[in-house]
């Protein structure tokens, strides 16, 4: 089982690979509704928000050519937030959409997120509370690196559901690396890319100590955890 990322544009990577590389690919784009940080510092009601350094990755969505080289390159996709961004989608045939219901309660935040598929299979829903302090998991409540994070249990329920074991799956922008934590827990081989300097060291520094067993020290130094997390069934 591989494991590998770069903290590289995507899709200058992209460009380097073969048609149909992957076997599914579960892409997270920018939605061009400027959650990039800056927003989410004000928002804060049962407990302080985290509080993220402002950037400006978030103000307008992919172009024509990100979309095309993502479906040259996949057999299979997974697309978040594809409601912002239809007009370079395939249209017909669209009949599987992901919901995933939040249940963050009255806040400005959406109830939902949507994901376009390629999959021609019924409108799948998966509930999974994400709310600030409150989560689906409390007993394993995951840390927030990025400010449009999605939790790792999001991404190995999309794997169960649509990954067949063997497939090699890919996260053209991963952010905190949620995808690929679910994947390296699930046996699945995981190639990912983020363009984001701060976000690729939390995201590597994440992996390491949720997969790998290893933090690191307050003067840098990395150590090996006495266990680390079994694989979930």
């Amino acid at each position: 089982m591989t494991s590998e990322v770069f903290n590289t544009d995507c899709l200058e990577y992209m460009r380097t690979l073969p048609d149909r590389a992957f076997e599914l690919t579960i892409a997270d784009p920018p939605y061009g509704i400027g959650e990039d940080g800056a927003k989410n510092h004000s928002r804060g009601k049962a407990a302080p928000p985290t509080m993220y350094t402002p950037k400006n990755w978030d103000s307008k969505a992919p172009e024509k050519e990100f979309f095309d080289e993502l479906f040259r390159v996949s057999k299979h996709l997974i697309i978040w937030g594809a409601n912002h961004f239809i007009e370079n989608l395939p249209r017909q045939n669209a009949s599987c959409w992901v919901v995933w219901d939040k249940e963050n309660g009255e806040n400005d935040f959406a109830d939902c997120e949507l994901a376009w598929t390629s999959f021609p299979t019924a409108v799948r829903r998966f509930k999974f509370r994400w709310a600030g302090m409150l989560q689906g998991n409390m007993a394993q409540k995951e840390s927030r690196i990025h400010p449009t994070q999605k939790p790792v249990a999001l991404y190995a329920w999309l794997l169960n559901k649509f990954a067949k074991p063997g497939d090699r799956i890919f996260d053209p922008m991963m952010g905190s690396q949620s995808s690929r934590i679910a994947a390296y827990k699930m046996g699945f081989d995981y190639v990912g890319c983020e363009l984001d300097k701060e976000y690729f060291a939390k995201g590597c520094e994440r992996f390491d100590r949720e997969c790998r067993g290893l933090y690191r020290s307050d003067n840098g130094k990395t150590y090996q955890q006495t266990s680390i997390f079994d694989h979930p069934q």
